[in-house]
């Protein structure tokens, strides 16, 4: 018996030993929230909801005061919180506040914590009824941007 429990504590130990050994990752999180200006489908101020659904490739939705807009992106490093070439679709005004809808590419830096901002082109698919009425025509070709924070979520 004696010998019985001294084995059955060696197993123990050896195997508390073998599998001790392998490395305790921690859970990386692969949601994001932004806030910010121009956040949200190119809204005055919005939220976007990003999701990494591979290592590198996230689906991103947001609202706003008063827009909307979805992406698709590729981060440059296996990382929610790497910076992205992202592939973006804005709305920009609902009914009558309608402006304008783009699509295009853009590149979007995040710094190591909070601080993000994007610039790229978006190529004008839809003109509404708030256009203003002082420009004759809506540009092939314009600038998007925008600045928030964005918090990483387990």
């Amino acid at each position: 018996m004696k010998r019985f429990a001294l084995l059955f504590i060696g197993l123990l130990f050896i195997g508390g030993l073998v599998f001790g050994q392998e490395a305790q990752t921690e859970k990386k999180p692969n949601t994001a929230v932004t806030l910010g200006f121009l956040q949200g489908g190119g809204s005055l101020v919005g939220v976007d909801f990003e999701h990494l659904v591979s290592d590198r490739i996230s689906l991103q939705v947001g609202v706003g005061i008063i827009g909307l807009g979805a992406a698709i992106n590729y981060h440059l490093k296996p990382s929610i919180s790497s910076s992205m070439i992202s592939l973006l679709y804005w709305h920009q005004g609902i009914g009558n506040t309608f402006t304008q809808s783009l699509l295009g590419p853009s590149f979007v830096f995040r710094a190591k914590k909070l601080f993000t901002a994007s610039l790229g082109l978006g190529f004008a698919l839809a003109q509404g009824p708030a256009w203003p009425k002082d420009k004759i025509d809506q540009p092939p070709v314009m600038l998007t941007y925008s600045i928030g924070i964005y918090l990483p979520v387990k």
